[in-house]
């Protein structure tokens, strides 16, 4: 059984930084493409960052120079470091794969505010 569990989050303020980690079992996380994903309220549940199998890493606009996203194989976790926060990027963060093919973690809160 897959499980992805995610934490790190906390309440950070602006221009803060954050790393946040996700622990895979079930699954090697070197063998998929894997993303964080971000939802705040009232929103859908957003990719904001994705690495493939072979470590080529993008990510949507608002977070690009800001976010790096990362992987440890010996751990067998994903990580997301973020830096220089700002309030919108407040939401729960989860991981999974870009297809979405496995069931989600709690996933972790962010809140960037003063």
């Amino acid at each position: 059984q897959v499980q992805l569990v995610e934490s790190g989050g906390d309440l950070v303020q602006p221009g803060g930084s954050l790393r946040l980690s996700c622990a895979a079992s079930g699954i090697f996380v070197s063998a998929y493409p894997m993303g964080w994903y971000r939802q705040a309220p009232g929103k859908q549940r957003d990719l904001v960052a994705r690495i493939t199998s072979g470590g080529r890493t993008t990510y949507v606009d608002s977070v690009k120079g800001r976010f790096t996203i990362s992987r440890d194989n010996a751990k067998n976790t994903l990580y997301l470091q973020m830096n220089s926060l700002k309030p919108e990027d407040t939401a729960v963060y989860y991981c999974n794969t870009p297809s979405k093919d496995f069931s989600w973690g709690q996933g972790t809160q962010v809140t960037v505010s003063s």
